[in-house]
C-alpha cells in the first residue's frame, strides 16, 4: 500500500515555510512567486500553523486587514492538521476530504518532513492507476 513517504520520494521533501512574524503581504508574494497555495508557519524548529490563500480572502481580505501590517501569527490557521510518512495515501485523501483542507503537513515525531496537497496525492494515485493499467495490458496482450 502506498504511503505518504512514497509521495514525497516522488515530488521532495522540501517545505516552504516563514516565520510568525512574516507580514501578510510578504508571504503572499512568496506564495506567488512559487506558485504555491499555503506556506507553513515555523517559530524555530517547531510548526506553528499554516497560511493559506483561503486565510488571505476570509481573515484579511473580507475583514479589511492591511496585508502590509498584519502578520501571519494573527491571520495563520493554528489548529492544524497533520499526517505521519507512514500514513497510506488513501487515509490522507479521506482525511483531506472530510476536513475540507488542501494541504496537509506531514510530520515524523517532532521532525517536519514535507507537505502533501491534494493535488499530489490525485496525481500519485492518477500515475498508480496508469501503471496498473500498463501491467494489465501487457499481461493480456504480450502473453497470447
Amino acid at each position: 500500500m502506498a504511503t505518504v513517504r512514497d509521495i514525497l520520494n516522488r515530488k521532495g521533501a522540501a517545505v516552504i515555510a516563514v516565520p510568525p512574524g512574516t507580514t501578510v503581504l510578504d508571504a503572499a508574494q512568496l506564495m506567488n512567486d512559487r506558485g504555491i497555495g499555503a506556506v507553513l508557519v515555523t517559530d524555530g524548529a517547531t510548526l506553528a500553523g499554516i497560511f493559506t490563500e483561503r486565510d488571505v480572502m476570509r481573515r484579511v481580505v473580507a475583514t479589511r486587514r492591511d496585508p502590509a501590517t498584519t502578520t501571519v501569527s494573527q491571520v495563520m490557521t493554528a489548529s492544524l492538521v497533520t499526517t505521519s510518512s507512514t500514513a497510506t495515501v488513501d487515509e490522507c485523501a479521506s482525511l483531506m476530504t472530510a476536513r475540507r483542507i488542501r494541504h496537509l503537513p506531514v510530520q515524523d515525531g517532532e521532525t517536519l518532513a514535507g507537505v502533501v496537497t491534494i493535488g499530489d496525492l490525485m496525481a500519485f494515485q492518477v500515475d498508480e492507476q496508469a501503471s496498473t493499467i500498463a501491467q494489465l495490458n501487457s499481461y493480456m496482450y504480450d502473453n497470447r
